[in-house]
């Protein structure tokens, strides 16, 4: 028995309007990308700063603690 021979499917051509209309999308769409990413990193950038200024008191307050119940425990 012969095989039957697959046929190419090529998608059709959009008219031309319609092919603007969605690579203006596309531009927008990673325009907008971009602008997000870029206040992304300002934003973790503030965090990062943010996390740390908490980690430094977080160990100052232990050690104050700390060096207030060596003290109380003398006396």
């Amino acid at each position: 028995m012969a095989k039957v021979r697959r046929q190419i499917q090529r998608q059709q051509r959009e008219d031309p309007a319609v092919e603007a209309r969605r690579i203006a999308r596309i531009r927008k769409k990673h325009a907008d990308l971009i602008k997000e990413q870029e206040a992304l990193s300002r934003w973790m950038t503030r965090l990062k700063r943010a996390f740390h200024k908490v980690e430094k008191l977080q160990e100052r307050i232990a050690r104050m603690e700390r060096q207030l119940a060596d003290l109380e425990d003398r006396t």
